[in-house]
């Protein structure tokens, strides 16, 4: 049997000097509402259920656990170097988004 379909919120400020929190999590029809939600926000989806598996247990307010650390500065590193990619390309063109 295939795991139910599940979606993690994750905020992290690096001035607080903690981890990253859990926002948002659940499964099926929570998680397909956390989905439209972010992309109705304009946020980015990442996509990796092994992850989303690991994070929908962590409850709601509470860090991220040690073990997924790794996986998740690797992720926040990738949209920080897309959102200045992105941010220099807009400024490149006098401030005008690209078709």
């Amino acid at each position: 049997m295939s795991e139910q379909q599940a979606a993690v919120a994750i905020a992290y400020d690096p001035a607080s000097g903690q981890a990253p929190r859990v926002l948002a999590a659940g499964y099926g029809e929570i998680a397909r509402r956390i989905m439209q939600i972010a992309r109705d926000e304009g946020v980015h989806i990442h996509r990796d259920d092994t992850l989303a598996q690991l994070l929908v247990r962590v409850p709601v307010g509470k860090e991220i656990p040690e073990g997924a650390w790794q996986l998740v500065a690797e992720l926040l590193a990738f949209l920080y170097a897309n959102d200045r990619r992105l941010a220099e390309k807009i400024a490149a063109h006098g401030g005008q988004k690209s078709p």
